[in-house]
């Protein structure tokens, strides 16, 4: 039986009865992890180069997401005859888990998914979320979704807040990105789960597109890949925003701020030695010391293979 995850912007129920096909590709991430970024590699892929036969969130719309109807979401799906680049943000425990299905699941630094997360909501138009969703579902269940959590005006309060919640609400947290994580983590050996890492693909682009190549079964040569890895660029995606961002001219004040700089670090202005402790520890009584290692620092980073490990 799969985890029921649910919120104002998601529910997996909604795969319910959605047919998976031989050679789908699904993309699993914890949100701001590199959910586009990725989807922009499988595209690449799929599609020989930059040239696509639509937007991204046309071709790979997120299947959980509920502005959008779901009849809309599976005809979209099914209707494709290219090999299909699925989205969601639901770890493996809450998906159906096929043999002839490919699971690529994203990490990211959590304290770098923090900020980015909250510039993120920053840039969100809720009341447009609000009346999308009241279009696509309705919007008589809200008082029925897990309390979202106040921020505090603290910015330091806020890292907090994020350490220390463990319930899911919708709200990134720790051990939300940490569980989604290691549900891929556990299955890291299996033929079809690929694990990734946003620090990465910062580092070594074109490589980690080879590597992506390999596991999806695509034979892309060195110098085809650093071609295509161009094309994947954040000045390049930010470039043609109206045709890579999800929900582009939508639910965004400001489309072209989805992809911000992609920086590190900026969590440290947050914390202070005690708090970061508190963190240390939050991590290790979460996951295992292979995967927090990998989780914060990324494959290049770490050397940790989780393939072999």
């Amino acid at each position: 039986m799969t985890v029921r995850y649910r919120s104002l912007i998601q529910d997996n129920a909604r795969r319910d009865g959605f047919r998976f096909r031989p050679t789908d590709v699904v993309i699993s991430t914890p949100p701001k992890c590199g959910t586009t970024w990725t989807q922009m590699l499988c595209a690449l892929l799929i599609f020989d180069g930059p040239e696509f036969p639509g937007p991204l969130s046309e071709l790979s719309p997120w299947l959980d997401q509920t502005v959008r109807s779901l009849d809309e979401v599976y005809a979209i799906y099914e209707a494709q005859q290219h090999r299909r680049f699925i989205k969601t943000h639901t770890p493996l425990d809450g998906l159906p888990l096929h043999d002839d299905v490919t699971y690529v699941v994203v990490g990211r630094d959590p304290r770098d998914v923090m900020i980015s997360m909250e510039h993120h909501f920053a840039n969100m138009d809720l009341e447009r979320v609000l009346t999308l969703r009241d279009r696509a579902v309705g919007n008589d269940d809200l008082e029925t979704l897990p309390p979202r959590p106040v921020p505090s005006d603290d910015p330091m309060e806020r890292f907090r807040s994020f350490v220390r919640e463990r319930e899911y609400t919708g709200v990134v947290n720790l051990a939300q990105v940490l569980h989604h994580l290691d549900t891929a983590w556990w299955r890291r050996r299996e033929p079809n789960v690929v694990m990734c890492h946003y620090a990465d693909y910062s580092t070594n682009l074109a490589g980690e597109l080879v590597r992506l190549a390999e596991a999806l079964d695509f034979d892309v040569t060195d110098d085809r890949a650093r071609r295509l890895a161009a094309e994947a660029s954040l000045d390049r995606m930010r470039g043609r925003a109206a045709d890579v961002i999800p929900n582009a001219g939508k639910i965004w004040k400001d489309d072209r701020a989805f992809l911000r700089s992609g920086s590190f670090g900026e969590w440290r202005t947050r914390v202070n030695e005690r708090d970061l402790i508190e963190y240390d520890e939050a991590v290790v009584s979460m996951v295992s010391p292979e995967l927090a290692q990998w989780a914060h620092e990324g494959r290049l980073g770490s050397g940790i293979e989780p393939s072999t490990v």
